[in-house]
Parts: C-alpha cells; structure tokens; sequence
C-alpha cells in the first residue's frame, strides 16, 4: 500500500480560493467551464460555506439558478448553521428565496430557520413567504 500526501500546495489553495471568487464576484460562466471540467459543485471553504451559499449571500440569482441546475446540495449547513435559503432571506432577496424553495430548499433547517431570520429583522415580505 502507497503512502499518498493529501496536502495542499500553495498553488491548489490559490486555485480553490480563486473558484470561491468566482462565486463571490457572480462569474457563471467561468464556474460552469470549471464544473464542466470536474470541479465539484459542492465544494466547501474552510467557513463550511458552499458556492450556493456565498452566491446567495452576494445576491447573485443566475448563478443560484446555474448551481440548482448543476445539483448542488441545497441544505448543505455551514459552520454558523446556515444555508443558503437562510443567507438569501438575511439579504431580504425575494427571488431568490423562492428559486431556492422552488428546487427544494428545506426551509426547517440552520441554527435559525429562514423564517426566525426573517421574524427577527422584520422582513415583512420573508415572513409572508414563510407563513404556512
């Protein structure tokens, strides 16, 4: 049996820090190039924070729209407890929040649901959305 060494260069740190920019500067068609290519759709910073999640936060609905299409994980939890569904309700972003629902986000999952987040900053709109 090989002994392989699993640890990052400072080269794959860059590359993996650069695809998480990706992300947050709304670049889809460079992140489609690098799914097409193997990258995975899931891939998860040191935060816990997936794709999904940090283009829900930046507010970024086409490329949500292309990593619900490519399968990412919808109710991946980061280290804070929070999803995606929960970052685009923090950001009050309407659009998103329903394309998330509208693939099958979970919306009882995080540390705080989507609809505590949206009760606690009085999110008027966010709360309708959540009202059974």
């Amino acid at each position: 049996m090989t002994d392989v060494n699993h640890s990052l260069t400072e080269q794959d740190i860059d590359f993996l820090n650069s695809v998480f920019d990706l992300a947050r500067d709304n670049k889809p068609v460079a992140l489609k190039s690098l799914f097409d290519q193997g990258v995975p759709v899931d891939l998860t910073n040191a935060k816990g924070d997936t794709l999904l999640i940090l283009a829900a936060y930046h507010e970024h609905a086409d490329l949500v729209q292309l990593l619900i299409n490519e399968g990412a994980d919808l109710d991946r939890l980061n280290e804070r407890g929070q999803t995606a569904l929960v970052c685009a309700t923090f950001r009050n972003n309407l659009p998103i929040a329903r394309m998330l629902l509208d693939a099958g986000a979970d919306e009882t999952l995080g540390s705080q649901t989507p609809a505590d987040v949206a009760e606690f900053f009085d999110l008027d709109e966010m709360k309708k959305l959540f009202e059974g």
